[in-house]
C-alpha cells in the first residue's frame, strides 16, 4: 500500500483550491437572480399601498375619462396589465423546456410582472366590481395571496420535512427493494428512447418531452409517479404541500381563459359590453 506524502505546499495548494471554489460558488449564488421572503413582503405590500392610494388620492382630480371604464386611456392600460399578467406563462414555459434562460431570473420577472399587471388590470376597471370581469380580481387576489403562503410558509415546511424524515435514511425491505429497482430498470430502458442523453437519476419529463414523444412520456410519468409512491414521497407530506401548487396553477389557468374571454367579448361584442353607451375603445364587431 502507498502512501502519500503530503507536504506543506501542496496542503497550501489544497487549501488554495479550496477557496477559490468556495469563493467561485459565492460568486455564482451571488448573481443568480432571487427573490428573497422579506423583498416578496415589501413588493406585495407596496402593490397593495399603490391600489389604495390610486382610488383614494390621485383618482378623484383625474379627468374624467380616468373613471370611465372603457375609455381609451385605461384601455391601454388594460392591455399592458393583461400583457403583463400573462408573463408567468414564460416562466412555465422555460421550467417546462429548459429552454429560455435562467429559471430564477423568470421567476423573479414572473412576481414583478404579476403585481404590476395587477395594479394596472384593478386601475383599468375604473372602480367598478359589480360586472362580471371583477370577479377576475377575486382570483388576482387568491393567486397572490396563495403564491405569498406557498413561498414563505410552504416551502420552509418542505423543508422541514426533508430535514426530519427518519424514512429516508432506512434501509428498504428486500421486496421493497426488488420493486424499486425494477421501476428503475423499466424508467432506463424507456429513457433510452424518449431521451438518450439524459441520466435517469436526473431526468424528469418536460413540455419538450411531451410534444416530441407524448406516449413514451406518459409511459415515463406514470413510472416515475410509480416511484414515488414506493418511496412514499406523497404520503410524507401534508395536503397544503401536496396540493397548493396544483391550486396555484389551477387558478393561473382560470385567469388565463378569463382574461381570453374578456378581450374576446369587448373586441368582438363591443356593443354588448357597452350597453347602449358609445363605444371607446377599439374593436373589431359592435354586436
Amino acid at each position: 500500500m502507498t502512501r502519500q506524502t503530503v507536504t506543506p505546499g501542496t496542503a497550501a495548494s489544497h487549501a488554495t483550491a479550496t477557496d477559490h471554489g468556495r469563493s467561485l460558488n459565492a460568486r455564482q449564488r451571488s448573481r443568480r437572480p432571487d427573490l428573497h421572503d422579506g423583498a416578496l413582503k415589501g413588493l406585495t405590500l407596496a402593490a397593495l399601498v399603490a391600489v389604495v392610494a390610486y382610488f383614494a388620492a390621485l383618482q378623484p382630480s383625474l379627468p374624467a375619462a380616468w373613471r370611465t371604464p372603457g375609455s381609451p386611456q385605461l384601455y391601454l392600460i388594460g392591455v399592458v396589465g393583461a400583457a403583463l399578467l400573462l408573463v408567468p406563462i414564460v416562466f412555465t414555459l422555460v421550467k417546462r423546456t429548459g429552454r429560455g434562460g435562467s429559471p430564477p431570473g423568470w421567476f423573479v420577472a414572473h412576481v414583478l410582472a404579476s403585481l404590476i399587471g395587477a395594479v394596472l388590470v384593478i386601475i383599468h376597471s375604473a372602480g367598478y366590481v359589480r360586472r362580471p370581469p371583477a370577479l377576475l380580481f377575486v382570483v388576482i387576489v387568491v393567486l397572490v395571496a396563495l403564491g405569498l403562503w406557498g413561498r414563505i410558509r410552504i416551502s420552509r415546511d418542505m423543508a422541514a420535512t426533508f430535514a426530519s424524515n427518519e424514512r429516508s435514511f432506512t434501509p428498504a425491505d428486500p421486496e421493497r427493494r426488488r420493486q424499486f429497482a425494477a421501476i428503475v430498470a423499466a424508467k432506463r430502458d424507456l429513457l433510452s428512447r424518449l431521451d438518450p442523453r439524459a441520466a435517469e437519476a436526473t431526468f424528469s419529463v418536460t413540455l419538450r418531452h411531451w410534444m416530441r414523444s407524448p406516449r413514451l412520456a406518459w409511459q415515463y410519468a406514470k413510472l416515475a409517479r410509480a416511484e414515488s409512491d414506493l418511496i412514499g414521497a406523497r404520503a410524507r407530506v401534508g395536503p397544503a404541500q401536496r396540493y397548493w401548487r396544483l391550486l396555484h396553477i389551477g387558478l393561473a389557468c382560470l385567469l388565463v381563459l378569463g382574461i381570453l374571454v374578456h378581450v374576446a367579448t369587448v373586441t368582438f361584442f363591443a356593443g354588448y359590453v357597452a350597453g347602449g353607451a358609445p363605444i371607446t375603445w377599439w374593436h373589431i364587431s359592435a354586436w
